[in-house]
């Protein structure tokens, strides 16, 4: 049995931008739990959450990491994640497995881009927020400015929950204490202003309180507080330092006190049916003794203990040997060995509760997203999907030795398991195997894994731009295709009609063929045809989408007709039909931000200006630096780290996300048409 309830769980994860502290942090909250002898430091690699080796080397942390400790009376999951950019998706996909984000920030450099997409994140997730403040024991801070701007960025709704006191060597507490010593601001004043705010989420408490002037207790508080939290009207601010201990005690307690339960946090987003179907909203209620739902947020691919699925478990008790579905799979596995997790550790569990995170090993069938469940009543429930930025930096890999061809899909193939937002593409056309992630550094790291613990080392390139082609108007076309060469001939006739769809509705096939003119049997040959056309790109190689093709005529032979010849006549018909209804080819825009310092702002914006990009914004960033955001096309930045180390003299760093896909300047679009045609006529 466990040793704790449903009620004592409490599940956090620690995000925010890089060089936050997040992992010096964990460590903190482990050593003062007793859950470690020893603190651990990033500097000489040996915190319990950045265990791998390339994260040793690298000094931050590549992964997320779970950890669990025991604190007044409760048990508390913590996840660490990584905060720079490039490993947003392992950020991302933790706050599918708590119900509270402690959203880290750095109290010298303040709020940061991972700040801000983090915060945003949580908030769609409807998860409760608390900003902590951390290295308050740095030199030439201005907290009350941070606070000022961290409530201006994010709403009067962030609140001090504590305060650094006595040149921050310790913080007070200012929910439960209206006096006290602090270094700025007012603890009777920020006290009044959190009472004042919680007190609005219940009628008859607020009714009480300006009746008789006096504090409701901490019990009577508790419940508005939760409501506060899960509805976004309450963001908590505390103060801490990792490094000396300061407020880590009462970061603590408010874990243990405040933070709501699997039961008081919003419910989590499930649905059942199926995507692009009728689907309802599913209720996962946190009881240990329903059906058992459990959804896996992280994969990995372990060298000793293979395939690994962690989940957090929303509902019901997960056994030992007990038969779990993975979706809607007709054959249950067994839960042969169930763990928690401890950094690199697995220790093993009987059982796990509403709340709890855990893991199993060897079940080839879970990949990230599932849904364990003991029933078939849940087949066709599924979590709502997370959104992750869109993985555009892109390298084309091959392997240096021939014959690794085989081992390098298999290792990439595992990579892309572990990582929502990378991504793996084999272009038929250009015969290239391409790597996408979130940027250079996301990709440098793939390719360091694959060299050190898979042993395989592979030559890199700039992979082609993914341009897309479409059209802009309607047309009709048709084709016959005749062939007679002796024996049985060929004949196939299609008569079909063009029009654009919206940008990213995709491809749609329309059979509005009426009275057998072309025998249904045929129909699946011409839309082969049509797709084949489409794939293969008819004004500059790359593949046509967002339109809608209805074949509306045509014509067969009752000993001719084949299909082959419906193939060719769909493939030839919508090709003519897309040269009439004025095609265009459209690449892909990237928004860019750029962190810069502050002398190198125009030198920048005018490379960027000549990259054909657009600038949308400069924001300071303290300490001499500042973010430069804008869009500019893709195929500008191939040579873009190179370029922007040349002109920061290696003090630069972007980040890119797909924004949409536009037109290119029709200039660009002739010169891609003749090298194509020039191409096609070699072929």
């Amino acid at each position: 049995m466990s040793k704790y309830t449903t009620e004592a769980i409490r599940s956090v994860a620690l995000v925010g931008h890089g060089a936050a502290g997040k992992t010096t942090l964990a460590e903190a909250l482990l050593h003062a739990t007793g859950a470690i002898n020893a603190r651990g430091s990033v500097e000489k690699g040996s915190t319990v959450c950045d265990s791998d080796a390339q994260e040793k080397e690298a000094g931050h942390s590549l992964n997320s990491a779970i950890v669990n400790f025991g604190y007044e009376d409760t048990h508390v999951h913590l996840i660490d994640t990584p905060g720079y950019p490039d490993f947003a998706g392992q950020s991302i996909a933790a706050l599918a497995g708590v119900d509270t984000a402690l959203v880290v920030i750095n109290a010298q450099t303040g709020v940061e881009l991972m700040t801000e997409r983090m915060m945003r994140h949580a908030a769609e997730r409807k998860l409760c927020r608390m900003i902590v403040i951390n290295k308050i024991d740095a030199d030439n801070l201005d907290l009350p400015g941070l606070v000022a701007d961290i409530r201006e960025r994010f709403g009067k709704q962030c609140m001090l929950l504590d305060l650094p006191a006595h040149g921050a060597a310790d913080v007070v507490e200012v929910l439960e204490h209206d006096a006290g010593d602090a270094d700025f601001a007012s603890v009777a004043a920020a006290h009044r202003a959190l009472i004042d705010q919680i007190v609005e989420e219940d009628e008859n408490l607020l009714a009480r309180y300006l009746e008789d002037g006096a504090d409701p207790t901490i019990a009577d508080l508790h419940a508005p507080f939760e409501k506060a939290l899960r509805e976004g009207h309450l963001i908590p601010i505390l103060f801490t330092s990792a490094k000396t201990g300061a407020g880590i005690r009462e970061l603590l307690h408010v874990l243990a006190s405040l933070a709501p339960n699997p039961a008081e946090g919003n419910p989590p987003p499930f649905h059942r049916g199926e995507p692009g179907g009728r689907t309802e909203a599913f209720h996962a209620e946190p009881d240990a003794g329903r059906h058992v739902l459990a959804h896996v947020f992280k994969v990995v691919a372990d060298p000793y203990m293979g395939k690994i699925g962690i989940f957090r478990v929303h509902q019901g008790t997960v056994r030992k040997d007990m038969q779990l579905f993975v979706g809607d799979g007709k054959r249950p596995f067994k839960v042969a060995h169930l763990y928690q997790l401890q950094g690199k550790d697995s220790i093993e569990v009987d059982e796990l509760l509403p709340g709890d995170i855990g893991a199993v090993a060897k079940v080839d069938e879970i990949e990230f997203d599932s849904v364990l469940h003991d029933s078939h009543d849940e087949d066709h429930i599924h979590l709502l999907p997370l959104e992750f930025p869109r993985p555009m930096a892109g390298l084309a890999v091959e392997t240096k030795k021939k014959g690794d061809e085989q081992r390098l899909f298999d290792i990439l193939g595992k990579l892309a398991m572990e990582d929502p937002t990378f991504i793996v593409e084999r272009h038929p056309t250009s015969n290239e195997t391409v790597i996408r992630g979130l940027g250079e550094i996301h990709l440098k790291a793939k390719l360091e894994k694959m060299a050190g613990q898979y042993k395989l080392e592979v030559d890199t390139k700039p992979p082609r731009i993914p341009y897309r082609e479409t059209i802009t108007g309607s047309a009709e076309a048709m084709h016959r295709h005749k062939k007679q060469s002796g024996g049985a001939g060929q004949f196939g006739e299609v008569h079909l009609r063009i029009e654009p769809k919206g940008r990213g509705e995709g491809f749609e096939f329309v059979d509005a063929v009426k009275g057998g003119v072309i025998p249904g049997v045929f129909m699946p040959a011409v839309e082969k045809g049509v797709r084949q056309a489409l794939e293969g790109g008819v004004v500059a190689g790359y593949a046509v989408d967002d339109l809608k093709v209805t074949v509306f005529d045509g014509k067969t032979h009752p000993v001719d007709g084949k299909e082959v010849a419906f193939v060719t006549a769909g493939r030839k018909a919508v090709i003519e039909a897309i040269r009439g209804a004025r095609p265009i080819v459209l690449e892909p825009i990237v928004n860019i931000e750029i962190l810069v310092p502050e002398a190198a702002i125009g030198d920048l914006t005018g490379d960027l200006s000549s990259r054909r990009g657009h600038i949308t914004g400069t924001d300071g960033r303290g300490h001499g630096m500042a973010a430069i955001s804008g869009e500019v096309p893709l195929a500008e930045l191939n040579d873009y780290q190179s370029r922007l180390k040349s002109l920061t003299g290696g003090q630069g760093s972007y980040t890119i996300e797909f924004a949409r896909y536009a037109a290119v300047p029709p200039n660009v679009q002739q010169q891609m048409a003749s090298k194509f045609q020039l191409r096609d006529e070699d072929e």
